[in-house]
């Protein structure tokens, strides 16, 4: 189905790929399958949910990213130990339990 998936890689830093543009072909049901190079470097696997926004002329492909995978892989901006977690946690319950 994807014979003709033509890849075209950028190495924009030494230590990994932070670029790749791929050309593949729309199969049955305008079914389009990600390759496994660019799945890899969006960390994308089946169950995975993306966004796509669509122009007149393009698409953007962009992957949707939940909380667990936030916290494993997205920016830190502040330290908080778990004591921490929970008593705001119990504290937030409280107001909503009112």
């Amino acid at each position: 189905m994807l014979e003709s998936l033509l890849i075209s890689d950028r190495r924009l830093i030494s230590d990994g790929l932070m670029s790749l543009t791929v050309r593949a072909r729309v199969g049955k049901k305008r079914m389009l399958v990600i390759p496994k190079r660019v799945a890899e470097l969006l960390g994308l696997s089946e169950g995975s949910m993306v966004k796509i926004t669509a122009f007149k002329d393009r698409m953007i492909i962009e992957p949707i990213r939940d909380a667990i995978w936030l916290s494993i892989h997205g920016e830190k901006v502040a330290r908080i130990t778990l004591e921490e977690l929970e008593g705001e946690s119990i504290e937030r319950q409280k107001k909503y339990g009112e």
